[in-house]
């Protein structure tokens, strides 16, 4: 069966893969988009962003849509309503920044209403056109309550953040899902958290399967949800390592290209292809 045929939900993580350089969705990708809601396609959009962060960019579609969030932490659904939550337990975090974690990297744990860490970063601040989700500067030390939707680790150097996930697992293997979103952002979870997980829940609501859908990813975080969607789509802009890991399956156009947009016009809209 073709794609044309068999395809009925799209599936799109959000930075380095529906958003261009900028951060944001181009004219076009919006167009294309508007299109596939018009001829009854379910969108989901899948990203490791927290949700205050990621809904207002993700609302520039100007169409309905499902918004999973913080790698599959919480789940929204097309009218805003919050249909899934889960945090890890305080104690487990607090174990974590207990470790002698590199002062160079910086810590950050993604709460509700804010995101705590141990510096301010600016360049994590650029990720935000509008800055939603609000920076708070704390000393670990003195928290108390360290119950938190995700840890993330950020520092400019891979190696030095390979070192921390071995770190972590040693004495925490079974208590997290972890993810390098990008190879220079370290990801820790609940266990139970991942993007295809969510995408599942979604996907048994709307009485689809995942061989009704497609997906397009550009991270470690995204590589559940490209291997259990009937196809999945890998960004030219993906790491290389990525790309050998899932060698397999179809590389597209970069995020600066459109190459999701690109690719479903091409697939799903264009009626004389």
């Amino acid at each position: 069966m073709s794609i044309e045929r068999s395809t009925k939900v799209i599936v799109t993580d959000l930075d380095g893969t529906l958003l261009n350089p900028s951060h944001k969705i181009s004219d076009y990708t919006k167009s294309v988009f508007r299109k596939l809601h018009q001829e009854n396609y379910l969108i989901i959009v899948a990203t490791g962003r927290h949700h205050l962060d990621a809904m207002p960019i993700a609302e520039t579609l100007d169409i309905p849509f499902y918004l999973v969030t913080s790698n599959g932490a919480r789940i929204h659904s097309p009218n805003k309503e919050l249909m899934f939550s889960i945090n890890m337990e305080s104690e487990a975090v607090k174990s974590v920044l207990a470790l002698d974690i590199d002062p160079e990297i910086t810590t950050v744990l993604f709460r509700e209403n804010v995101w705590q860490t141990n510096k301010l970063n600016e360049k994590l601040n650029s990720f935000q056109p509008e800055l939603n989700y609000q920076p708070e500067l704390v000393n670990f030390n003195e928290i108390e309550d360290f119950a938190a939707i995700k840890i993330f680790f950020t520092h400019e150097r891979h190696s030095k953040l390979l070192e921390l996930r071995d770190q972590i697992l040693e004495t925490h293997t079974a208590c997290f899902s972890h993810a390098f979103s990008l190879p220079l952002c370290l990801e820790f979870m609940d266990k139970s958290v991942d993007k295809s997980v969510a995408i599942a829940q979604i996907l048994e609501k709307e009485k689809y399967g995942f061989h009704e859908a497609i997906s397009f990813g550009d991270g470690y975080n995204d590589e559940k949800m490209l291997l259990n969607t009937s196809k999945g789509l890998i960004m030219g802009n993906a790491p290389d390592s990525l790309k050998n890991k899932l060698s397999h399956l179809e590389v597209i156009a970069p995020n600066h290209e459109d190459g999701v947009a690109s690719y479903l016009f091409d697939k799903l809209l264009n009626k004389t292809a």
